[in-house]
């Protein structure tokens, strides 16, 4: 029997702003711009938005923020903040309103000048039990993630390296992405430490940028000038926020959430035409394609080996670019969701703006979109999908 959300609501537009470098405007200014321009993607005025859903790094109440910014008052919001996975929750909070009929129209949104104002001054409490070691967190959390994984399955940094390679070769690909480059393994290896084992390219970039999207019921959704894209499974899991709370270094809780979206969907990971993973480091991609299952654990290792996740690959992994070489400005999980959705959507006749051949995979019509939150600690893992998979 059907999952009762399964693909009762759709992303009717969506929209990116200020992707890169921003100068001179905030967070705030740059995530209002987002909604006006998913809102305009999917031609539904302002004054129909129901719903609100936001989180960022630097505002206490970005709900009551971002509704006083726009104008409008919402019958629900939400600001719930669980680190860059929050917006792949908050599309499963505002499937639930919007199927219960508490709201008609739902944006979901976030926005960040992090780069051009010389990043974030506090995004976290200090955590108990680790702070007396003076961590520089979060890369020396996934540093320790990233140790534990090379010792204990045999990789190696040219193995993590191959993430960074494959995501540069998609960023070549798009005009957006902010960082086009050549790069090399050796690149990779070569680059200056910032915590051992993980070099300056083995980490995400820093940016500015917003995004948005818009959710309505999918009986609307289908009469808007965009082709729809569904929301035909999602689920969220947690198992630790401190590191040193994790209950195993290599195992996420992604192991978790991701069967049971799959589930909901009634699809599994082979039958995604798009892998979109909150890769903030490149350990990120090799743990999260063992727990989604595309990969045995201890596996990706090789898996990743020969381009396999590149252009032309078996697999289209983080086809924008991802975090480590597209945009990633400190929340990163509202931009997983959009590229899985926008390579749905091209596939379907939109035009989604020029990528160089191959950019777009040809006759996508599922794709899953994995976020990630903390010090991965938390996951939520989005499936979409066209009317023909409904």
């Amino acid at each position: 029997m059907a999952h009762p959300l399964r693909g009762k609501v759709a992303c009717a537009g969506l929209a990116t702003a200020g992707c890169g470098e921003a100068p001179g405007r905030n967070s705030m200014e740059l995530m209002v711009e987002a909604v006006h321009g998913a809102l305009a993607d999917a031609a539904i005025p302002l004054s129909e938005v129901g719903g609100v859903f936001c989180a960022t790094a630097v505002h206490a109440f970005p709900a009551l923020s971002l509704a006083e910014h726009l104008g409008v008052h919402p019958k629900y919001s939400d600001g719930s903040n669980i680190g860059g996975s929050s917006f792949i929750a908050h599309a499963l909070t505002a499937a639930m309103a919007l199927d219960a009929g508490i709201i008609d129209v739902a944006v979901i949104a976030y926005g960040s000048n992090q780069r051009t104002a010389g990043g974030f001054r506090s995004i976290s409490e200090p955590m108990p039990f680790e702070a007396v070691y003076k961590p520089r967190n979060p890369i020396t959390a996934y540093a320790l993630a990233a140790s534990r994984y090379l010792h204990q399955f045999g990789a190696t940094k040219e193995d993590l390296a191959e993430v960074a390679v494959a995501a540069r070769k998609w960023a070549a690909l798009n005009p957006e992405a902010f960082e086009r480059d050549p790069l090399s393994v050796e690149d990779v290896v070569g680059a200056r430490m910032i915590s051992d084992p993980l070099g300056k390219l083995d980490c995400c970039l820093v940016t500015d940028g917003a995004a948005a999207i818009v959710l309505t019921r999918a009986d609307r959704a289908k009469d808007g000038p965009r082709p729809p894209v569904y929301l035909l499974g999602a689920a969220m899991a947690h198992h630790h926020r401190m590191i040193s709370a994790m209950p195993d270094l290599t195992v996420t809780a992604a192991s978790d959430s991701g069967p049971r979206a799959f589930e909901m969907a009634g699809y599994g990971p082979g039958d995604m035409h798009t892998v979109q993973l909150y890769d903030a480091f490149t350990i990120n991609t090799l743990l999260f394609l063992e727990d989604l299952g595309y990969c045995a654990k201890g596996e990706a290792k090789d898996f990743v080996k020969g381009g396999r996740i590149s252009p032309g690959g078996d697999l289209a992994v983080n086809t924008n670019g991802g975090g480590l070489s597209c945009v990633h400005p400190g929340m990163y999980g509202l931009f997983v969701t959009i590229e899985a959705i926008r390579q749905i959507r091209a596939a379907l006749g939109s035009d989604e703006g020029p990528r160089e051949p191959g950019g777009w995979i040809e006759g996508a019509r599922l794709s899953v979109g994995h976020g990630n939150g903390g010090v991965l600690s938390s996951q939520v893992t989005g499936v979409w999908g066209a009317a023909e998979t409904l």
